[in-house]
């Protein structure tokens, strides 16, 4: 996933935009998004460590995880009942197999839970943070390294407005001092903002060993951190809840999971026992 690949993604994320303001105006899409039931807030538990369980069909790194046949309204169900915080879906269409369908049937089934949906994309503009909160969705992934800051500020803000939260994704050092400058003058509405660090090699979609840990006390203290990639077992989440995350994301081993709740169950348990040692 180089730079050259998020460039692409970004392009052909902005032709679909084009494409979807054809047929629906901006206008119209807002008011349609505003009309929809307001979704679940993101709660975060007082034990220290949350998870965002993933919904993905397909990832370039470890390819098909899934089928658009599959019971996806059961598959978030589980991680609900499992206690996640959270649940990312993808909507990605060419190299993820995600929808915007996908994203509304998982809000509908979590909302009994009172568990938000967050749509996961590469977001290139604020109409595609009105479809997010359209299909249900209480929040959205903002990927800081494919975007400019005239772009990243406009999604935050429609996001905020639409009352959505926004994981913001950094990737290195300069992503993450990125990332402080949009928390940091936030004040209060920093409330509705998340710092993620994915550890995966832009170039060769390895997970980095390490890199979770190394830039962990980088990230701004003042809005919840999210580990993003490489924690696939109980092991992994108790490591990087040591290491001051108060979140992860996880996506590949929940979807490769039969029994997903029972892992959401055993990842949060573990890593707050962990983060428990840490502060005792």
């Amino acid at each position: 996933m180089s730079a050259g690949f998020l460039e692409g993604m970004a392009a052909a994320s902005a032709a679909r935009v084009a494409a979807a303001r054809a047929r629906v105006s901006e206008g119209e899409l807002q008011a349609r998004a505003l009309a929809t039931p307001r979704p679940p807030p993101l709660a975060l538990s007082a034990a220290g460590f949350d998870l965002i369980a993933e919904l993905k069909l397909r990832s370039p790194a470890a390819g098909a995880l899934g089928a658009r046949t599959d019971d996806l309204a059961r598959r978030v169900g589980a991680y609900a009942r499992g206690g996640a915080a959270a649940v990312s879906v993808l909507t990605e269409p060419a190299r993820f197999d995600g929808a915007l369908e996908h994203l509304a049937t998982a809000s509908e089934a979590l909302r009994t839970a009172r568990v938000p949906a967050m749509r996961k994309d590469f977001l290139v503009d604020p109409y595609q943070v009105l479809e997010a909160r359209a299909a249900g969705a209480g929040g959205v992934l903002v990927i800081l390294r494919m975007l400019s800051s005239a772009q990243a500020d406009a999604l935050i803000a429609c996001a905020r407005e639409c009352g959505l939260f926004t994981l913001l994704e950094a990737f290195d050092e300069a992503d993450i001092e990125r990332a402080r400058g949009l928390v940091e003058p936030s004040g209060a509405a920093a409330q509705l903002l998340l710092v993620g660090l994915n550890c995966r090699d832009l170039d060769t979609l390895e997970v980095v060993p390490g890199r979770l840990e190394a830039l962990a006390a980088r990230l701004p203290a003042s809005v919840p951190r999210v580990a993003e990639s490489g924690v696939a077992s109980a092991l992994d989440a108790a490591r990087v809840a040591a290491a001051g995350y108060d979140l992860a994301l996880v996506g590949s081993a929940l979807m490769s999971e039969r029994d997903p709740a029972r892992l959401v169950r055993e990842m949060l348990a573990a890593a707050r026992r962990a983060r428990a040692a840490v502060e005792a």
